[in-house]
């Protein structure tokens, strides 16, 4: 009798199981792991979500109240020259924490708190960049969608716009644009918005034309779909990356550019403020009050800095060139 044969057994090794998993996940999850373990896009979004809360909390918005006992309009005499009171000192020296006291970021010309009128430019300043990003974003995608699908007579015209648009100084026409806004922040975000769409519609328009003649695309037409429903339904969604991160990044440009023209004048108008407005309205007083500078500028330059961070996370996690995450 022939003894029975036996199969041998291979161990599943430690890389076969990790291939796996990952072969197992959704392109959501690939993209979701790449973005969390990008240090510097979680460092930006605490960052940017610490000062939108901070913002948001402290004064209240709309019909709710902030923990923060004044308004950015109550004035109030002048104490100690307008300087601020916050004082980190006492933590690291004597261990007591920090030291707020009335006014931490100190007082303006006529004693109103600089620190409630540094969270309301903050609030107003995100307001326009958000609707900045949205509109842009819109306008953008639309427009460099129909002129990649249609081709011909549509994208010559549609693109020569662009050109146009785009060789006019952006500063220039932002402040032709903002001049009829009276100052409002939403006004002035919807308005803004119709001037930075131009670079989207060109990302947009090549990742169009690259897909539109893929395999799905053409079974879709020969199915008898619309030109409408290809778009939104099977050729935006292969762009959505170049989507989002252009949209991260359009958000950062805008608020520089919304404290560039609050600098000018083309900005909110008081009563509201901005960050840019509190920068130009406290110009002349640079050599002797130098935190009127400090505060709205680091708000400025941590929000921007923040966004360009996550938008370059983003950027890294929806690379199709990353096929592997690393541990």
């Amino acid at each position: 009798m022939s003894a029975p044969t036996v199969t041998p057994t291979t161990e599943p090794d430690d890389s076969d199981a990790e291939f796996s998993s990952i072969k197992a996940r959704t392109q959501g999850q690939l993209v979701f792991r790449r973005f969390i373990r990008h240090r510097g896009a979680m460092a930006g979004l605490i960052v940017f979500l610490g000062i939108t809360l901070l913002a948001i909390t402290s004064i209240g918005a709309g019909p709710f109240p902030g923990w923060w006992d004044k308004t950015f309009t109550t004035t109030g005499p002048v104490i100690d020259g307008g300087r601020p009171t916050l004082d980190v000192l006492p933590a690291f020296v004597d261990g007591d924490g920090f030291a707020i006291g009335e006014n931490p970021f100190g007082q303006d010309t006529i004693g109103r708190d600089y620190f409630a009128q540094t969270m309301q430019g903050t609030q107003r300043s995100l307001q326009i960049a958000l609707l900045v990003g949205l509109v842009s974003t819109v306008m953008g995608t639309l427009v460099g969608a129909v002129a990649g699908y249609f081709g011909g007579v549509t994208e010559t015209v549609l693109m020569r716009l662009v050109d146009v648009i785009i060789a006019i100084p952006l500063l220039v026409l932002a402040a032709v644009v903002a001049s009829g806004t009276n100052g409002t922040a939403t006004a002035l975000g919807l308005f803004l918005g119709v001037v930075v769409w131009t670079s989207l519609a060109r990302l947009i328009r090549g990742e169009v034309l690259s897909v539109k003649e893929r395999e799905f695309v053409e079974a879709a037409r020969a199915m008898g779909a619309s030109p409408a429903r290809i778009i939104v339904r099977h050729i935006l969604p292969n762009t959505i990356s170049t989507i989002i991160v252009s949209a991260t990044l359009t958000i950062a440009l805008a608020i520089l550019l919304e404290t560039a023209l609050s600098y000018l004048g083309f900005g909110v108008q008081r009563p509201d403020t901005s960050l840019g407005l509190l920068i130009s309205d406290y110009q002349q007083a640079f050599a002797t009050r130098p935190w009127l500078f400090w505060f709205p500028g680091l708000f400025i330059i941590g929000i921007a800095l923040s966004i360009n961070f996550i938008g370059d996370g983003l950027r890294d996690a929806f690379d199709p060139r990353q096929n592997k995450v690393r541990g």
